[in-house]
């Protein structure tokens, strides 16, 4: 129903995206993209790239008069620093960054030269996801579904909000530097980077992404592929240096006993309700109308200004890795990459349930949606013979 695809390199030309699926009738403009992208922009611990390109859309296609009309839309985001490799013999790659892609790549794809594997695989490509993840967080809002992201850890400084309502972090991790909510841990965690970066490393960390106002019943337990914590996974893992993912407080879990991780159902004026939010919204691969928690483990990425333990390919004797200008820190830029994925997925699966191929057709067909209530549930408790 909804599916992207993106094209460019590093240093190449531009980025392109094109999302495939989109209603039409949604207003769009390259201002609301562009938001986005700078955010993407932002964020303690990044490196030298982030004071040269800034980042903005031509939208080529799927937009007339400021709506969508139903037809792919076509994203470009030029490459300023293309302008210095445009024409130029560029110097040969034979030493791979352990963690990279420069080795694998080269073995699958058969490279002589390791630069055409990190000019695709690196993390440069998200600005162009977050442009597409962009339209798809505008196409939510319409239905009132929030996507929102902050910083949980970063090294070993983990933050505590406490009773912070999702609302209340979401505006507050925008207003800091390495997008945490508190500022108290928020300092820490600057200095964390700071002792990084005179260490010559990188830093990893912890991310969530939290979807508010979600409707129960989308995703599905049918087949393997329609669960909606695979689908989530699925596009978490694929964002670069991204190694781990939990929905709710998965690994917490495992801790303790049956009895105390499950979300009671009770009934409060008809509705059925929850009081705890352990499982992260999903029951059975389906939505079930809490807040969509997902967890996300940032690995520190390989481009280290330490040299690192390698082999030169061409000479075939060890050495020491060369350094390719990367950030220090990259969680707190990670977190509208993040919303981007988790929102296109959610569109994905709210656009299979309620259907249609414009907005007109889709919003009296959202509000028609369960609400969970006994009423919603219409069971009628007869006996049935299910096989005969």
């Amino acid at each position: 129903m909804l599916r992207f695809l993106t094209a460019g390199e590093s240093h190449g030309p531009s980025l392109t995206g094109v999302l495939e699926g989109i209603p039409s009738g949604l207003s769009l403009t390259p201002e609301m993209i562009n938001f986005e992208l700078s955010r993407r922009q932002r964020g303690y611990g990044s490196g030298g790239r982030m004071k040269i390109e800034r980042d903005t859309v031509k939208i080529l296609g799927g937009v007339l008069a400021g709506e969508t009309t139903g037809a792919p839309i076509a994203l470009v985001i030029e490459n300023i620093d293309h302008n210095k490799w445009r024409s130029k013999a560029i110097e040969p790659m034979t030493v791979p960054r352990p963690g990279h892609v420069d080795l694998t790549g080269a073995a699958k794809y058969g490279y002589k030269d390791l630069r055409p594997g990190l000019e695709r695989a690196s993390a440069r490509e998200t600005a162009v996801r977050v442009a597409v993840g962009s339209v798809c967080k505008h196409f939510l809002a319409q239905f009132g579904i929030q996507v929102g992201g902050y910083v949980v850890s970063i090294g070993s400084i983990e933050s505590d909000p406490g009773e912070m309502t999702y609302e209340e972090r979401f505006r507050l991790a925008e207003q800091s530097d390495v997008r945490c909510p508190v500022e108290s841990f928020a300092s820490s965690m600057r200095k964390e980077i700071e002792k990084a970066i005179e260490g010559r490393d990188t830093l990893g960390g912890v991310i969530e992404i939290v979807v508010l106002n979600m409707p129960i019943g989308l995703g599905s337990f049918v087949q393997w592929d329609q669960r909606l914590e695979a689908r989530l996974a699925m596009a978490v893992m694929s964002v670069q240096a991204i190694k781990g993912v939990e929905i709710g407080k998965a690994f917490a879990n495992t801790l303790l006993k049956g009895t105390q991780v499950q979300d009671a159902i009770r009934l409060m004026d008809n509705h059925i309700v929850r009081p705890t939010n352990h499982n992260g919204g999903i029951e059975g691969g389906i939505s079930n109308g809490l807040p969509l928690i997902i967890r996300a483990a940032m690995k520190p990425i390989p481009s280290t200004l330490k040299p690192q333990l390698t082999v030169d390919l061409a000479s075939g004797q060890e050495a020491g890795t060369k350094y390719e200008r990367s950030d220090f820190c990259p969680v707190p830029r990670c977190v509208p990459i993040l919303e981007a994925m988790v929102a296109f997925v959610v569109s994905d699966v709210l656009i299979k349930k309620i259907g249609g191929d414009s907005m007109v057709e889709m919003k009296p067909r959202f509000a028609k949606l369960s609400k969970a209530t006994l009423d919603d549930l219409h069971f009628d408790n007869p006996p049935k013979v299910y096989w005969e």
